[in-house]
């Protein structure tokens, strides 16, 4: 028995030791054989406005944590992936996006900017490349590597010699890159930065986007202050300079519950003018990217059948917990928007949604199977994600619950700064969690039933109604009507549905929500009895990684008429559109790496509009907060 024991234990000690096949990193990439960005047509003014797809929430080696954990590209680099052209992973294999995005936004940290990349110190990551130790160590070796550079850096930024010009020269270079790269018409850069505030390691970061060349001489940092209100402060005098500007709050899931909390940052009530000053600094929120979604969670929405995608809940800390999903998710958020018009007479959350990924690699990682994780030396390969190449505690394996997601969908006239700026500005945006799934949502009185199907279905739909992102005028009898339809991304799963959520407060302030399936694919129908919808299926192959798109329907469309509407009753209303199964990245992974996959195999990929609101007509709080 010993003997035997001794022999498990030899076995292990070798696996340990020796270096995991990982085909992840290969082909080497090679600079002089990198693909280039292909040419794009310019698109010209479009009053019906155009579809454009962008990622405004990209870091590079200028933020602390990607430069530590093994990332050097820069500005430059993370346009040019953008664009379509391929780049160098940290890992040192080439990346490419599958089809180039419209508009991005490099958003560094703006604690210590640039300063970890000027000091070069003393990393595991800094003596020997991470592909270096991938090819020739052993999973203990790459855990020791790990460990060090998680617990053993303390580098004390902000307090070296050089900080203030190392962060001063980094600003510089993102803003120089940003105006190399803008193409009106083509390609728009936007000249941006992350306000990285995370009190008790509660998220509460904001990206600020700039409308147009005239920015501040430093981003605003939370070593200032990590209060949001200083933030606003801060914005506010920008904008009084010409600086036109907005912020943009992400990660609510893992806020500890402050990102939509009914108090401020101090604790203290909120008022009207703090619901106004909010609503106008932080127009949208970011609701999908890789750190998981922030729509709505099972705790929140337990009669939603959808609610549990990609979830991610851990606060980011050393010491593991849960963090609270009351006030971090964008459905509870509006809810309590809602009851505080009704309360109140204000309402600090009527904003619209994006998606975007905060990828630290220079990169936009929005596709599962092309996925090349977030921060390398946490999941930059396939053997790490699966914890083959590093081996630690699953509570510790954080990366494993991440997402390949997401990206911000505009309705723009055109492709420049200003139209873009403008279009979130008026929120009319929604969120994907990758696929490029074209969605219109409008809300009127008295669509005609046959709306979509008419030639000039934009200009009818809003001479008695607004777009995603607006709000509709008091009614005193009439439902209102909505006209929504959605066109599957032609490199991603069929439709599977439309939804409509609804969410109203009650007479006595209490708010509700409903998600009412208004197309279904495929000619299912609800079940009367029931009430319940048929699945649409899966076609998701485990072992090979694939899917068929014999199940679902190419375009689905619907004009409904609210059946529950009460004019007295202030709601909103946003569309949300459903793929059938498709592979999730892991199962990509594991049948590369010959594993058997984890949970979930598949994933159901979504967008998610801007709501549209309807406020009562007896609420004195009507149109307060947009």
């Amino acid at each position: 028995m010993k003997l035997a024991i001794c022999s498990v234990g030899v076995v292990l000690l070798l696996a340990g030791c020796s270096p995991v096949e990982d085909p992840t990193l290969y082909p080497k990439y090679d600079p002089d054989k990198a693909v280039q960005p292909p040419a794009k047509a310019a698109v010209a003014e479009n009053p019906d406005r155009h579809l454009l797809w962008g990622d405004v929430h990209i870091h590079t080696s200028f933020s602390t944590d990607a430069y530590v954990m093994g990332v050097r590209g820069l500005p430059d680099d993370a346009y040019r992936f953008a664009k379509g052209g391929e780049i160098a992973h940290a890992a040192e294999y080439g990346i490419r996006i599958s089809r180039p995005l419209d508009f991005a936004a490099v958003t560094d940290h703006s604690e210590f900017l640039g300063v970890v990349r000027g000091m070069q110190p003393d990393l595991p990551l800094s003596d020997r490349s991470l592909r270096t130790r991938l090819i020739e160590d052993g999973p203990i070796s790459n855990t020791l590597a790990w460990i060090r550079t998680m617990v053993g850096f303390d580098p004390k930024v902000g307090q070296v010699e050089g900080g203030k010009e190392s962060m001063a020269d980094a600003w510089q270079e993102i803003i120089a890159s940003a105006e190399r790269n803008y193409e009106p018409g083509t390609f728009t850069t936007f000249i941006g930065y992350e306000w990285s505030s995370m009190p008790d390691k509660n998220n509460l970061h904001r990206n600020v986007l700039y409308r147009g060349s005239k920015v501040p001489d430093a981003p605003f940092s939370s070593t200032i202050s990590q209060n949001p209100k200083d933030l606003w402060d801060e914005l506010e005098k920008q904008r009084e300079q010409g600086m036109d500007n907005l912020a943009i709050p992400h990660n609510g899931n893992v806020s500890g519950g402050l990102m939509y909390g009914d108090k401020t940052f101090d604790g203290s009530a909120m008022d009207a003018a703090y619901a106004e000053r909010r609503m106008r600094n932080e127009p949208l929120s970011e609701i999908f990217q890789v750190k998981g979604t922030s729509e709505t969670h099972p705790a929140l929405s337990p009669d939603d059948p959808f609610a549990d995608f990609e979830i991610f809940d851990t606060i980011l800390s050393a010491k593991i917990r849960k963090s609270e999903p009351k006030g971090g998710y964008a459905r509870d958020a509006l809810r309590l928007g809602i009851e505080m018009s009704h309360s109140e007479n204000f309402n600090p959350y009527k904003f619209g949604v994006i998606g975007s990924t905060d990828s630290h690699n220079a990169s936009s990682p929005v596709e599962e199977d092309n996925y090349h994780g977030k921060l390398p030396l946490l999941d930059g390969t396939a053997g790490i994600r699966l914890g083959k190449t590093i081996l630690l505690p699953e509570k510790y394996r954080i990366s494993r619950r991440w997402g390949a997601a997401g990206l911000a969908a505009v309705w723009a006239t055109a492709n420049t700064r200003e139209s873009i700026f403008d279009a979130m500005r008026r929120k009319e945006t929604y969120a994907s969690s990758g696929p490029r799934i074209v969605v219109r949502f409008f809300g009127g009185w008295n669509y005609p039933s046959d709306l979509i199907d008419r030639a000039e279905r934009i200009t009818l739909a809003e001479a008695s109604g607004v777009p995603m992102g607006g709000e509709l005028p008091p009614a005193t009898d009439a439902a209102p009507s909505f006209a929504v339809w959605a066109v599957k991304d032609p490199e991603s799963g069929n439709l599977d549905r439309i939804q409509i959520i609804k969410g109203w407060v009650d007479e006595q302030g209490q708010s509700h929500e409903r998600i009412y399936d208004v197309a279904l694919s495929d000619g299912r129908v609800k079940d009367p009895t029931s009430g319940r919808v048929p699945e649409v299926g899966n076609t998701v192959d485990a072992k090979t990684a694939s899917y068929t798109n014999t199940i679902g329907d190419v375009q689905l469309s619907a004009v409904w008429k609210d059946p529950d509407f009460r004019p007295e009753q202030t709601a909103f209303y946003y569309a949300r559109v459903i793929e059938i199964p498709t592979p999730r990245w892991s199962t990509y992974d594991a049948a590369k790496l010959g594993e058997e996959p984890m949970d979930p195999v598949s994933i159901q990929e979504r967008a998610v509009t801007s709501a549209i609101w309807y406020q009562a007509a007896e609420e004195p709080g009507e149109g307060v907060g947009n």
